[in-house]
This record gives structure tokens, sequence and C-alpha cells, in this order.
């Protein structure tokens, strides 16, 4: 079995609805996100011969997925009042809503999923909160 890794990272505010700790006040994270894909077999095609696929494209697929989290304020649907979605839209606060508690376990699975849709053959994808903390998601 032959595996590739890539990592790209982002940084975004988040907090979770009904903890009971400190993470339950807004706060932010430079998440790092590192997928692993594999495949029994290289590639034949002319570019790619002796490759799983080109790197770029993995490394493109993720850093694009990142991109689109980076600096924004990411929740949980139904987390927040109406009011104060409306409030941070109108300040100009870039907001991504997510039917997810957005925690580290769950930002795995999404990434796992993303990458999954593009037609990538994933392996497991690990999500850091902090340079010591992390949690993995595998197929």
């Amino acid at each position: 079995m032959y595996y590739l890794k890539s990592e790209a990272a982002f940084d975004s505010a988040h907090f979770l609805s009904g903890y009971d700790g400190k993470c339950k006040n807004l706060h932010g994270h430079r998440w790092r996100v590192i997928a692993e894909i594999r495949s029994e077999t290289l590639s034949c095609e002319k570019q790619t011969r002796g490759m799983v696929i080109d790197f770029s494209d993995l490394k493109s697929a993720l850093k694009g997925i990142c991109d689109n989290l980076d600096h924004s304020f990411i929740y949980e649907e139904g987390s927040l009042k109406e009011r104060t979605v409306e409030a941070l839209n109108d300040e100009g606060f870039r907001l991504i809503s997510v039917p997810f508690r957005p925690t580290a376990e769950n930002f795995a699975k999404y990434f796992f999923d993303l990458l999954t849709n593009k037609g990538f053959e994933v392996n497991k994808v690990e999500v850091f909160e902090t340079p010591n903390n992390s949690a993995t998601y595998e197929r």
C-alpha cells in the first residue's frame, strides 16, 4: 500500500456551544490539517507514471478547503441568536456556519468527507487544534 500526506493550515475563531469550560467562550486557533491518501497501485499515465497522484493535486485541494475557512468565525448552526449573526454580518465579519460542533474531531471527519467527495482515496485526516493536541478520523 502506498500513502501520501499533505499538510495545510488555517486560522479561525470558534466556541463550543453548551460546553462547561473555557472553550464556551469565543477563541481562536491555528488549525493544522494533515491529509493522508492511499493506493495499492501507482499510475501508468505519462505525467504521473510511478506516482499515486501528483502531490500538487492533493496539496491544492487541501489548501482550497483551508483557505475557505481561513480568518473566519466558524460556528455551529443554531448556536447563536439570529440577531447576533445579523449584527456580526453587519460589521462585515466572515462567518461560516457548520452543521456540527466545531471540534477537532468533527473537523477531521469534515475534511475527510470533503476530500473523499473530490475523488481522493482518503486514508485518514489529522487535525491539530494546538501544537500538542490533535484528532484523527480514518477509514
